[in-house]
C-alpha cells in the first residue's frame, strides 16, 4: 500500500508539473507571424516524417519474408511494438537527451515530456522526424536476432534504444554535442566537425552494431550450423515480403534522406533524391553480379540486401556528394552487404536478415564515404557556408574527423550493445527455451500463427515441422 502511494504522488506530481507549464507557441501563431513561409516546410517535414514511418512496414515485411513460417507473427509484433513503446520512451526522456539544451557535449537536459518550453509547433516537428529515425534505429535488431529472443527482453531493448542509447549519440552529431561542435573536432575538420546528414551512422550504424552484440550473446538459431560448424541454409519462408519490404524501404528513404534538409526551399533535395536512388541501385545489381559469379544463379534475398546498404551508405553523405560518387557508394556497399554476410556467417554469427553489414558496416562506410567524396558544393545542412569537402578536395582533417566518428559510433553502439543484453542475460534471460525456439515464437510467444490454414490441428505445429521440415 505504502509504495502503491508513493507511485500516485509521483504520478500526481508529474501532471501538475506538465499542467501548469506554458509552451513557447502551441498554437504557432506567432511561428507564422515571424515566418509566413514555413507552413511549406513544416508540410515537406511531416510528409517526409510519415514516408520514413511507413518504413516500419518495408522492415516487417523484410524481416518476415526471411523468417520462418512459424515465426512470422512474432516478427511482426516486434515492429509494431518498437515503434509503439519507442514512441513513447521518446517523448518522455529520448527527445530532451538528444535535442535538449547542450550540457558539456554530452547530453541535452531540456524538453522532457514535450512539456514547457517544448510544447511548441516547431519542437514538435522536429521531435517527431526524429522520432521516426528512433524507430528505424531500433527496428533494425530485430531481423538480426529473429527467432530466438523473448519478446519481453525485446520490449526492453526497445524501450532503453529509444530513451537513451539512440538519443545519447544522436546528441553527439545532431544535438550540438562534442563530435560535431567540439573545439578540437572543429579545428581539425576545418570549420565543422563530425557530420552525418541523414544518419548512416545515428541511425544504422547504431542498430547494426548493438545488432553485432546482441547476436553474439544469444548466439545461433538451433540448425543452423552443422556439427563440424559448418553453417547451413535456413531459408525464409515469403521472398516476396521480402522484395516487397525492400522497395517500401527504397520508397520511404525519399522521405529518410530528403526530408533531412528539415526544410522545402533547400532546392538541394534534388540532388539528394538522385543520389539515394543511384545508390540503392547500385548496390543491388552490385550484390546481383556477385551472388550470380558466386553460386551460378542471382540471389533474389541477397540483392535485396545490396539495394538496402547502398541506401544506408549514402544516407551519410547524400547531400555532399555528386552522383558519380554515389554510384561508387552504392557499389562498395555492394560488396560490403555480400562479403561481410559470409564473413560474419563462417564465425558463427547467425544474422537472420543479414542485418549487420547492411546496416552496421555499410553505416561504417557511409560515414567514412562523406570524408571522401564531399566535394564542397553545398553547406552544412545548408547551402551557407562553410561548404563541406573532403579528402579527395582536399580537406584530409574533415576525413580524419570522420574516421573518429566512425570508431566513436561502433565503441558506443556495439559496447551499450553488450552492456545491455549481458545485464538481461544475466537477470530475465534472453533467449527462448530450446523447445519453444523449434515450437515456433508465434505459438510459444503470441498463442498465434500468422498462417492458421497451415498449421496441424493435432500439435499445434506448422505442417513442415510435423512431417520433419524446418519451416
Amino acid at each position: 500500500m505504502k509504495r502503491a502511494g508513493s507511485i500516485a504522488g509521483l504520478v500526481l506530481l508529474l501532471v501538475v508539473l506538465l499542467t501548469t507549464t506554458v509552451g513557447a507557441d502551441p498554437s504557432g501563431a506567432e511561428t507564422l507571424k515571424e515566418n509566413p513561409e514555413l507552413p511549406v516546410d513544416f508540410v515537406w517535414v511531416l510528409i517526409c516524417g510519415f514516408l520514413v514511418m511507413f518504413m516500419q512496414a518495408g522492415f516487417a515485411m523484410l524481416e518476415a519474408g526471411f523468417s520462418r513460417a512459424k515465426n512470422v507473427a512474432n516478427v511482426m509484433m516486434k515492429n509494431l511494438m518498437d515503434f509503439a513503446v519507442g514512441s513513447l520512451a521518446f517523448f518522455a526522456v529520448g527527445f530532451a537527451l538528444m535535442m535538449g539544451t547542450d550540457w558539456h557535449g554530452i547530453v541535452g537536459t531540456t524538453g522532457w515530456f514535450l512539456a514547457g518550453d517544448a510544447y511548441d509547433v516547431s519542437t514538435i516537428e522536429l521531435w517527431f522526424f526524429m522520432l521516426v529515425f528512433a524507430a528505424t534505429a531500433a527496428t533494425i535488431v530485430s531481423g538480426s536476432i529473429a527467432e530466438r529472443p523473448k519478446f519481453s527482453v525485446y520490449i526492453i531493448y526497445s524501450i532503453i534504444v529509444s530513451a537513451i542509447i539512440y538519443p545519447i549519440y544522436g546528441h553527439w552529431i545532431w544535438g550540438g554535442g562534442w563530435l560535431s561542435s567540439s573545439e578540437f573536432m572543429t579545428s581539425l575538420g576545418g570549420g565543422y566537425g563530425a557530420l552525418d546528414f541523414a544518419g548512416s551512422g545515428v541511425v544504422h550504424a547504431l542498430g547494426g552494431y548493438i545488432a553485432l552484440a546482441a547476436v553474439m550473446l544469444l548466439g545461433p538459431r538451433i540448425g543452423k550450423y552443422d556439427e563440424n560448424g559448418n553453417p547451413r541454409p535456413i531459408p525464409g519462408h515469403n521472398i516476396a515480403f521480402a522484395v516487397i519490404g525492400t522497395f517500401i524501404l527504397w520508397f520511404g528513404w525519399f522521405g529518410f534522406n530528403p526530408g533531412s534538409t528539415l526544410s522545402a526551399h533547400e532546392l538541394r533535395i534534388s540532388i539528394i533524391a538522385a543520389n539515394t536512388n543511384l545508390a540503392a541501385a547500385a548496390g543491388a545489381t552490385t550484390a546481383m553480379i556477385i551472388t550470380w559469379l558466386r553460386n551460378g544463379k542471382p540471389d533474389v534475398g541477397m540483392t535485396c540486401n545490396g539495394a538496402v546498404a547502398g541506401l544506408v551508405a549514402i544516407t551519410a553523405p547524400c547531400a555532399w556528394v555528386q552522383p558519380w560518387a554515389s554510384v561508387i557508394i552504392g557499389t562498395i556497399a555492394g560488396f560490403i552487404a555480400t562479403y561481410g554476410y559470409w564473413w560474419l556467417e563462417r564465425r558463427g554469427i547467425d544474422d537472420v536478415v543479414g542485418a549487420i553489414p547492411v546496416h552496421g558496416f555499410s553505416g561504417t562506410w557511409g560515414l567514412i564515404a562523406l570524408g571522401l567524396f564531399a566535394d564542397g558544393s553545398y553547406g552544412i545542412y545548408t547551402t551557407e557556408a562553410p561548404h563541406v569537402t573532403g579528402l579527395l578536395y582536399g580537406n584530409p582533417g574533415f576525413f580524419t574527423v570522420q574516421i573518429i566518428s566512425a570508431a566513436v559510433n561502433f565503441a558506443w553502439a556495439f559496447g551499450c550493445g553488450l552492456v545491455l543484453f549481458w545485464i538481461l542475460k544475466k537477470v530475465t534471460g534472453i533467449r527462448v527455451s530450446p523447445e519453444e525456439e523449434m515450437l515456433g515464437l508465434d505459438i510459444a510467444e503470441h498463442a498465434a500463427v500468422a498462417y492458421p490454414n497451415f498449421v496441424c490441428a493435432e500439435t499445434g505445429l506448422p505442417v513442415a515441422m510435423k512431417r520433419g521440415g524446418d519451416r
